[in-house]
């Protein structure tokens, strides 16, 4: 799965984009992106040379959880369009050699899909032992005090059966029961049918809880769990040429190898969230996010190149749909955006695995402000707010937390111009646009030769077309310094240097003798250089790379 020969997945050489239809663009003036809205903007996802798009869900779906509640997975939602609309997407990306990669949620559905409608119509449905029942507990209550990630119970009543059904997430999405051989087969059906349309892969939400046990409090890495994922593979993926990647909130650098190890029959590769939980109060969690840390950064996306480097697969990312944005949490928002902005691509996009891009990360827009809680329209922050509010919690603290982690900040709309609402829609939105879109936005980026958009096009081809950076071997330097993150890439006798200032101060770093190298600057954010020795002097959010003679020969 790792080898550093040409003759390599192709997902190992390229670098991912996310698009959320529902922000990416409208075609229609409705105020909600749509199908044909990704179809018009492809040049620019060509362009850039990304080789795949994680896709969203579009499927049929009520929106409770923005499309993470599917009410028909053969169904494309009419908000963004039809089946022919996907089919067309599907093969005008693939015209640009880009591949489609569907999200696809199989951890729970909607409580208006067709399955659960007809587990609660009539308990002897083969449909009723698709969901997980419960009756009450000894107080007529829930069977469990299991709490939804969303606030609130993970079980709800159904009063017309007396039992409970379980969701971990909102009640309109129940949980389905993995231990149904008859619902996996459905499953299993499905996926072929989207692979059979032409479709890259998938990206599979939360998987990590399909193997749960609730009576035993146990939802993430289940003992069922790495079965179910081998059954998967074996039904829907062998044989096929496609990507597979697991969101896992649970994994760990010890766990990784069993969803992704070249023998395992699984995932090509999962998303862990361990640098990003790092910095989630330990009771309050991202409600009240401690400072950024880059000693407490480093160490934790190193320790997953190291537990990686010989087996299995880094899916690399700072920012997705349910993050904030990765310039507003870990670089700076205000003076030093567009350097910042370019030093955080640097550092990920040079580690080794494969980088994932969220739209509008290419011309490094930020967080939002919210001021009200009328204008949130992110289920989490709603539930959660109804629950601070009844603990008696401020407004202005809860604020605080939702305007720094809040799911809202990723899901206004894209950038794309000054126009009114930055040429996302002529219509209203169905969130606001960022009042900063008439200075950050795609056309004034792309005015500049030198702009975020330039600077990602730059660092995904040296992926595509270098070795070292696609497969070479990975080095930690300087670990514990406090602003600096630095490391090295070797393959075949060469080195590759790696040097970020993670900072808005000037810094003199002393390069450790390993990093050392002198030759060709691939990537540079201020001034290129072509070598790193001696002692540096580091301009704020300076970054760079050198390749030249000097690393270890041998695989990667």
């Amino acid at each position: 799965m790792t080898g550093a020969g040409q003759d390599v997945p192709w997902w190992q050489k390229a670098v991912g984009y996310q698009i959320y239809p529902r922000s990416f663009q409208d075609s229609n003036g409705d105020g909600i992106g749509d199908i044909p809205g990704i179809i018009a903007r492809l040049d620019h996802l060509a362009d850039l040379g990304v080789g795949f798009v994680w896709l969203s869900p579009v499927y049929a779906s009520p929106q409770v959880d923005m499309g993470y509640d599917i009410s028909d997975y053969r169904a494309i939602d009419p908000a963004y369009g039809t089946l022919d609309d996907m089919d067309r997407l599907i093969a005008e990306a693939g015209a640009r050699g880009i591949r489609i990669v569907m999200d696809l949620v199989v951890n729970h559905c909607s409580d208006r899909h067709d399955w659960f409608l007809k587990a609660v119509a009539d308990p002897s449905a083969p449909e009723h032992d698709y969901f997980i029942w419960r009756d009450p507990g000894p107080d007529g209550g829930p069977p469990t005090d299991a709490r939804s990630v969303f606030g609130g119970p993970a079980w709800t009543l159904v009063p017309e059966l007396g039992r409970y059904y379980f969701h971990q997430f909102a009640p309109g999405q129940p949980d389905l029961d993995w231990q149904n051989p008859d619902l996996r087969a459905a499953i299993h059906e499905m996926m072929n049918w989207w692979l059979d349309r032409g479709i890259g892969g998938f990206r599979l939400d939360v998987i990590d809880l399909i193997g749960k046990d609730p009576d035993a409090g146990v939802f993430a890495e289940g003992p069922d769990l790495h079965p179910f994922l081998r059954e998967m593979h074996d039904a829907a993926f062998r044989g096929r040429d496609t990507l597979t990647v697991g969101e896992t909130w649970s994994v760990t650098p010890e766990t990784a190898l069993l969803y992704c190890g070249r023998d395992r029959d699984e995932l090509d590769m999962v998303f862990q969230f361990e640098h990003v939980t790092a910095f989630h109060h330990p009771e309050r969690g991202k409600w009240d996010p401690l400072p950024f840390d880059l000693p407490v950064f480093k160490r934790t996306l190193f320790r997953w190149q190291e537990a990686l480097r010989d087996d299995g697969w880094n899916a690399l990312f700072l920012s997705n749909h349910d993050l904030p944005r990765q310039v507003s949490r870990y670089g700076d928002d205000g003076e030093w955006r567009v350097r910042s902005a370019k030093a955080l691509a640097t550092a990920i996009h040079l580690l080794r695995g494969t980088p994932f891009v969220y739209q509008g990360e290419e011309i490094g827009m930020t967080n939002t402000r919210f001021t009200d809680p009328d204008e949130f329209r992110d289920i989490e922050a709603i539930g959660h707010w109804a629950e601070a509010r009844a603990r008696g919690e401020e407004l202005e603290d809860f604020l605080t937390g939702v305007n720094a982690n809040g799911r809202d900040n990723a899901r206004t709309p894209m950038q794309w111009s000054d126009a009114p609402n930055g040429g996302f829609t002529t219509g209203r939105p169905w969130i606001g646009v960022n009042p900063n879109h008439a200075e950050i936005n795609v056309a004034a980026d792309r005015a500049d030769p030198d702009g975020v958009v330039a600077h990602y096009r730059r660092l995904i081809g040296l992926r595509r077309d270098r070795r070292i950076v696609s497969h070479g071997q990975f080095v930690a330097h300087a670990e514990g310094h406090p602003q600096v993150m630095a490391y090295a890439r070797e393959l075949d006798g060469e080195r590759l240097s790696v040097v970020v200032n993670l900072c808005a101060q000037p810094v003199s770093f002393r390069v450790p003798k390993g990093l050392e190298v002198e030759g060709e600057s691939l990537s540079a954010n201020v001034t290129p250089r072509t070598q790193v020795r001696g002692t540096l002097d580091l301009a704020p959010y300076e970054a760079f790379a050198v390749m030249g003679p000097g690393g270890e020969s041998g695989p990667g």
